[in-house]
């Protein structure tokens, strides 16, 4: 084995790595929303974001899916597009971050695991906007044909 690949492997401390742990995941999700523009947290407003193992079996069931690993995130309340000024007390609005799915989606993709965190952070306080899948795929294509020059 050559030295640079040894002292690349060393550097990674391969030996001693694991997947991080709910309170790493919540800590690097809030990582990723306090580095999020002051301006884009201000309009999220009491906006709660759980970080979960998985979606629970109600969610697995309700949105038709094979397995709890279909999903990485989740936005539950009501948009502020469509909330009422002045309506009935509800449950507060809330993004879930699923922790084993994600680590999934990573062991099997390219991206680093803080770029799909923040990712899906930033997609389902998408849906709290009342941004659809599609526009926020679209707005996704149209950041990367930019970052890509054209």
């Amino acid at each position: 084995m050559s030295k640079n690949v040894t002292a690349a492997a060393a550097e990674l401390n391969w030996l001693t790595a694991s997947a991080p742990d709910l309170a790493a995941f919540e800590a690097m999700t809030a990582e990723a929303y306090a580095a999020l523009p002051a301006e884009f947290r201000a309009m999220c407003g009491d906006i709660v974001i759980l970080v979960e193992d998985f979606p629970d079996a109600d969610v697995v069931q309700d949105m038709g899916l094979e397995s709890e690993f279909d999903i990485l995130g989740l936005y539950t309340g009501i948009a502020l597009t469509e909330q009422e000024s002045l309506g009935p007390p509800r449950l507060p609005n809330t993004v879930h971050i699923y922790r084993r799915p994600i680590l999934d989606y990573w062991a099997e993709h390219e991206e680093t695991l803080g770029w799909i965190v923040r990712h899906v952070l930033i997609h389902e306080i998408g849906h709290h906007f009342g941004l659809s899948d599609e526009t926020m795929h679209a707005l996704e294509d149209e950041a990367e044909r930019e970052e890509r020059g054209g």
